[in-house]
């Protein structure tokens, strides 16, 4: 036998709500040695146990019995000092199996720690009897630590715990999986980053120094105080609590943090427990979370409030659109009136105004969009919603919480990148990101309608435009199964989804979220389609070609009607797009479309589309000779489209437009929501390569059958 002092020794804090069965948990351990005493400095006894195991010496403090690591009394302020300020290597934290969203409470709090730390679910037999099961490996996925059933009555569960702390001990610690809501969540990457631009020196991970201020915990505030960076801290703290006071209505900071106890225990208990005891008097959430989350008529209301939350906003969203686009359009002329028709107000006209007003053409959409998501938001329905579609995502590798990005894509792919910001797990979100892009945007409607009206009888081509929206749906989510299995390799982790209580929507807090969600629309995708306006205005003008066009006006003088007329003046625009460094771009890359059926011209205008979907009907307009005063009802495009390209080319087409890149904005916007350029560049191989691979497959199927 091996001498004690070759023995690794192992401390154990143990943690746990009053009458949890911490001390009986501890006895049942065979050869316990125990030591009592007291507290340093007060009354409080002070239980430690020793005991061998193997080549291991375990020495346990049982602290006392605490709801919170709070400081009302002297048990809970001796427990938060020992866990603070003690020497230990692993937390154990013994749960009462038959109550397990009360103990959840301080189990919150002891993830903030950031320790090793393992969970007992004890009384795992007086659960049984209740008719309560527990998905322990579930609870330790959503907790990120493990989770043992136990019975110290029964001492079953004892080896296989004290397995896992040998387990817990040897291996690494990971970081916590404690996620708040996302208005205190953003406020805790603030703090974060001003430490990290400071380069401040601690020895506590900066993630548990954030909550201990934003909690007002007074040591944390005590030693800050006397320190260079509170200067700076200060201002980014009044910010945050504003913020903070704001979302949830009072400045009661023990009420604040107590609700987000109560959504991460609450969601926790959801996900993980099913209980055949007669319910206790139910609450008034519980009454709603019983009609909004049931298995059957959960998701017909919530699919009903989503269709009428798109009709408003693309409803009301025309009205201020049109107005828009008019007033653009008679500014756009005006200023081609005032400069006269020359290259400078050719770029203030159709690059830089045009731009701008593509960009505030969608912002009464984004506002109703956002408006319509922020009073779901602040109620506390959408994580229900999450919890409701959780299962059904988790089959294609996604998250609950994906719905509603991938739906807003529908909409415009801008918003719909944001709005994975509500997922915090990197895994899920980057996933969410690369299949948004399969939800067709509006912008792309008018190609289908263009293509479909063009090849279809008008009875069909409704039916297929519908098939075309629901092929793209079911192709994002096979695409992320896809992605799952093969680069983001990994089992699946969930992250409890927080279950808040209902609240009435505060007008300050709703003006405060859509705003913001604006004024971002605003700064980024304004930016970027301005550029991109400007530059595919370039590369389609330049070079110029002054000899043909001094040739071409002299027949146009000459010409006897006005259709001939106009067909030499769309030569002109033909000419030029051709032989610009667009169309020399679109003939250079046209032999990799060739196997899809596309010519240089179809080439050409899926190239435009990178800036734009919108530019795709007007390009091919151009392209066809006959202006680009056109979109996607003119009859004479239609004709022209008919009758220039194979149906099965036309089918290949539609298929690479449902798949490929989104436009510039939104490919801008998904590079910052995802975290570096490099994820565009993925992005782009991964969209084209999975385009060009369907649409071959398409066009090749189209012949065959044909």
């Amino acid at each position: 036998m091996r001498n004690l002092k070759d023995k690794k020794l192992i401390k154990i804090a143990l943690v746990g709500q009053p009458n949890v069965g911490k001390s009986m948990l501890v006895n049942s351990i065979s050869n316990s040695k125990l030591k009592v005493g007291n507290f340093s400095g007060v009354t409080v006894e002070k239980t430690q146990i020793e005991f061998e195991y193997k080549d291991y010496l375990f020495k346990i403090t049982d602290l006392p019995g605490s709801y919170a690591l709070n400081e009302y009394t002297i048990e809970e302020k001796v427990t938060k000092n020992y866990l603070e300020e003690a020497n230990y290597d692993i937390i154990l934290n013994v749960i009462d199996s038959t109550n397990l969203e009360r103990n959840l409470y301080l189990t919150s709090e002891l993830l903030v720690l950031d320790k090793k730390m393992v969970i007992a679910l004890n009384m795992t037999d007086e659960a049984k009897k209740e008719g309560i099961e527990i998905d322990a490996k579930q609870l330790s996925k959503i907790i990120g630590k493990p989770c043992v059933k136990t019975s110290a009555k029964e001492k079953s569960g004892i080896s296989e715990l004290i397995e896992t702390l040998v387990n817990k001990y040897e291996s690494q610690k990971f970081n916590t999986k404690l996620i708040f809501s996302d208005v205190i969540e953003e406020e805790i990457e603030n703090i974060i980053k001003l430490f990290v631009d400071k380069r401040y020196l601690s020895d506590v991970h900066y993630r548990e120094i954030a909550i201990k201020l934003l909690k007002e915990d007074k040591k944390t505030f005590l030693k800050f105080h006397d320190e260079p960076i509170w200067i700076e801290l200060q201002p980014t703290l009044t910010e945050a609590f504003e913020h903070i006071y704001l979302h949830f209505g009072t400045k009661n900071l023990d009420d604040i943090f107590e609700d987000e106890k109560f959504a991460f225990a609450k969601g926790a208990v959801t996900e993980t427990v099913k209980s055949k005891k007669l319910p206790e008097e139910k609450s008034i959430t519980d009454k709603i979370d019983n009609i909004l989350i049931n298995k059957f008529v959960g998701l017909p209301i919530f699919l009903f409030l989503m269709w009428g939350l798109f009709q408003l906003t693309f409803e009301l969203g025309n009205i201020p659109m049109d107005l828009i686009d008019a007033f653009f359009a008679s500014l756009i002329d005006k200023t081609k009136e005032v400069f006269g028709n020359n290259e400078l107000s050719s770029l203030i006209g159709d690059g830089v105004i045009a731009g701008v007003g593509a960009v505030i053409l969608f912002l009464p959409n984004i506002v109703i969009l956002f408006l319509g998501i922020a009073l779901l938001e602040t109620t506390g329905y959408m994580s229900r919603v999450a919890f409701l579609l959780d299962g059904f995502f988790h089959k294609f590798g996604l998250h609950g919480k994906s719905f509603i990005p991938l739906v807003t894509g529908f909409g415009c792919s801008v918003p719909a990148y944001m709005a994975a910001r509500t997922l915090k797990n990197d895994r899920d979100r980057l996933l969410t990101l690369f299949i948004i892009g399969f939800m067709s945007c509006g912008a792309r409607l008018p190609i289908y309608v263009l293509f479909t009206g063009a090849f279809f009888a008008g009875d069909n081509a409704g039916n297929i435009l519908f098939l075309i929206y629901i092929a793209g749906a079911l192709l994002g989510l096979i695409a992320a199964k896809v992605l799952k299995i093969t680069v983001f390799k990994s089992e699946d982790e969930p992250f409890v989804m927080e279950m808040p209580k209902y609240r009435r929507p505060s007008s300050k807090l709703i003006w405060h979220t859509v705003s913001n969600q604006a004024l971002m629309y605003l700064k980024k995708a304004g930016t970027y389609i301005l550029a991109a306006s400007v530059l595919i205005w370039f590369a389609s003008n330049y070079p110029k070609h002054l000899e043909y066009e001094e040739l071409m006006n002299v027949k146009i003088e000459k010409a006897s009607s006005e259709e001939q007329r106009y067909e030499l003046k769309s030569q002109i625009v033909l000419y030029n797009l051709e032989n610009s460094y667009l169309g020399k771009i679109g003939k250079f890359s046209q032999p990799l479309f060739e196997p899809l059926g596309f010519d240089w011209k179809m080439t050409v205008a899926l190239e435009t589309g990178l800036a734009a979907k919108e530019i795709v009907v007007s390009t091919l307009g151009i392209l066809y000779g006959l202006g680009d005063e056109l979109d996607e009802s003119s009859e004479s495009l239609i004709e022209k489209i008919r009758n220039n390209i194979p149906f099965a080319s036309a089918m290949a087409f539609i298929v690479f437009v449902m798949i490929y890149l989104p436009c510039l904005a939104a490919s801008m916007v998904f590079a910052r929501e995802a975290g570096g350029w490099k994820y565009l560049a993925y992005l782009f191989i991964f969209t084209t390569t999975t385009a060009w691979v369907l649409s071959f497959i398409t066009y090749n199927a189209v012949v065959f059958l044909v």
